[in-house]
């Protein structure tokens, strides 16, 4: 049977996912009895429930005498180490564009890693019968990001299809009314268009690990594509490691893809792709040959993290109630085990500390770990995010963002406000009849906190992006650095209406009564720029007169709700963020009130001096 591999890239919710459905679907994959999930490719839980696609997964769908594979890849740029990874996978790309929105910060992120890998694009227009849809334009603005990117005149060429994912619809025509049900336009395309596989079919063993996946009985596996000759169970291979070191193992088992599942087999040929079993400790990039042929693939080119946070186990007064996971070895251990399989994430345990520096692409690379091992059952604690600091021809430098925003026009002013003051650069403003198109390079530091604000600032009717663009001198300003104090807990136990109310009246409130309360532990923001100490565990003195029922009159404000992702955003370079299974905390670093303002003093005579 022919081969065909491909890559699906886009911009965050574009379709990409649903597009892969419904390849699948009409292909004649699944059995007509079989229910297909919506979001079938997204396994997670996670990735379910926020709508994107974190890990890379390969499936493959049978069409005439070909078997096409399929890898749907992440948007966002935060997991950009995926889809780095599977260009050496693939010959050619579908590149999915929104209709009305056209191309966005993540579509020139993934095409840019297309054009560096000289793979073949297939650009496929989606959602073209959603309200205001501009297909021509859309085309007309991927042609320019080709020609910016610096594609090649063969490229250039591409060949456009039109599609409606959602409703399984496709054609070759821009016309909304020309959309036929079912993907023939996109199968025949891939198939006409999208070369066979670079590979030799003869010769001695030869692929290279691109992805890693991981299985309960047979340990760690490698994907990637055969490049040469085939491998059976029970081989004896080589694995060429990145140290340069050489281990020979027996390929335990083998297993390919079939629409959605993971099936086992004998025996793979050159342009398949398919898992290896065998070696528990292979890694991303490491070449996998035959025994008597070492012959090593080029390294695969990963960029670098671009923000660190520093993991601890939970020092807080509540640790250990709510956790299975609690100590520094098992964190130690998850961790390492993370940083096997995600080629994007850096671990490095701080000597003589329960705390580890974790490096990632982003605040969400890094929230979707810790949200993960939440889910887990571990307790840790976790710092405010801070951008890694690259020294470059002997000068300090940090990573600079392409950012877009797309925004109602009542809120531009804030907006613009809000960015000015995080070093934010306008390149360009485009105005419409109802909503305003922005687009800034900004630090990466700025963006640091900015999400939640932005999403206040606008209602929640806001659109925005960003993605890693270069690293510039660094800027020694503070940016980014919560300007408004918090209210801070001095004493422990349950909250109370009666300490409440007369709280609230400081600030906004992030806790109800009946929460339980540590010393340090942050409960509210204050309407100040200072950090105000409370007690919200005060209870009132009972008296004769005093009626049994009058605390019930009391009626407080609702809460404003944090999530973890709020949390991390929110907290200072003096806070952290307790993380447990059932709750997630901000609290100071230090939690006696009177040592905090012993080294609040030392910090700020230090300054003076």
């Amino acid at each position: 049977m022919k081969i065909k591999n491909i890559a699906i890239i886009a911009h965050v919710d574009h379709g990409k996912t649903t597009l892969v459905n419904q390849l699948l679907k009409y292909s004649g994959t699944f059995r007509e009895n079989e229910k297909v999930d919506d979001l079938s490719m997204d396994s997670n839980p996670l990735e379910k429930e926020r709508g994107i696609t974190i890990v890379s997964k390969p499936t493959s769908i049978k069409y005439q005498d070909y078997k096409i594979n399929i890898l749907d890849t992440p948007g966002h740029a935060d997991f950009g180490g995926e889809v780095e990874r599977i260009m050496h996978m693939v010959d050619g790309c579908l590149l999915l564009v929104d209709a009305f929105e056209g191309t966005m910060p993540q579509t020139r992120f993934v095409l840019k890693k297309a054009i560096e890998a000289n793979i073949k694009p297939i650009v496929v227009i989606n959602k073209i019968d959603r309200a205001n849809a501009s297909p021509s334009k859309a085309v007309d603005e991927v042609l320019s990001l080709f020609i910016e990117l610096g594609a090649s005149d063969e490229m250039l060429d591409f060949k456009v299809a039109y599609t409606s994912a959602l409703n399984g619809t496709s054609s070759l025509d821009p016309s909304p009314s020309s959309q036929v049900p079912g993907m023939d336009a996109i199968y025949n395309l891939i198939i006409n268009e999208i070369p066979d596989p670079k590979v030799e079919e003869n010769g001695p063993f030869q692929m290279q690990a691109a992805l890693l996946d991981y299985n309960d009985y047979v340990g760690r596996m490698g994907i990637g594509r055969i490049q040469r000759g085939s491998v059976k169970v029970n081989d004896i291979v080589s694995c060429m490691r990145l140290d340069g070191s050489v281990k020979q193992f027996k390929v335990l088992k083998l297993f390919g893809f079939y629409g959605l599942k993971r099936i086992e087999i004998n025996e793979c040929s050159a342009g398949d792709i398919c898992a290896i079993a065998g070696l528990t400790d292979l890694n991303v990039g490491e070449t996998i040959c035959d025994k008597s042929n070492l012959d090593q693939l080029p390294l695969l080119h990963i960029d670098e993290p671009t923000l660190q946070m520093t993991f601890g186990t939970n020092s807080s007064p509540f640790a250990g109630k709510e956790g299975k996971f609690l100590t520094s070895r098992q964190i130690d251990e998850r961790l390492f085990k993370e940083s096997q399989r995600d080629v994007s994430l850096k671990v490095e345990k701080i000597p003589n500390s329960e705390n580890w520096i974790v490096s990632g692409r982003g605040e969400l690379h890094l929230g979707i770990l810790i949200e993960n091992m939440r889910r887990e059952g571990y307790e840790l604690e976790v710092s405010r995010p801070k951008v890694i600091i690259k020294e470059i021809d002997g000068v300090k430098c940090e990573p600079y963002e392409d950012l877009i925003i797309e925004i109602p026009n009542d809120f531009v002013g804030d907006v613009m406000t809000s960015l000015g003051t995080r070093d934010a650069e306008l390149l360009n403003m485009d105005t419409g009849d109802s909503t305003t198109k922005l687009s800034y390079i900004i630090p990466s530091r700025g963006l640091i906190g900015f999400i939640s604000n932005f999403l206040t600032l606008t209602k929640g009717y806001g659109i925005i992006a960003h993605t890693f663009r270069e690293y510039r001198e660094a800027n020694q300003g503070k940016i980014g650095e919560r300007s408004i104090g918090v209210l801070v807990a001095t004493e422990g136990g349950n909250s109370t209406p009666y300490a409440l109310k007369h709280v609230e009246e400081r600030g906004v409130m992030f806790v109800g009564p009946g929460t339980q309360i540590y010393e340090g532990m942050i409960v509210g923001e204050n309407k100040y720029d200072a950090d105000l100490a409370v007690n919200v565990c005060q209870t009132k003195n009972l008296t004769n007169q005093r009626s049994a029922t009058k605390d019930q009159t009391i009626v407080l404000k609702t809460p404003r709700k944090m999530t973890l992702e709020d949390c991390l955003d929110y907290i200072n370079s003096d806070e952290l963020v307790e993380i447990t299974p059932s709750n997630f905390r901000m609290r100071k670093k230090i939690l006696n009130l009177a040592e905090r303002k012993k080294y609040e003093a030392k910090i700020k005579s230090q300054e003076n001096n």
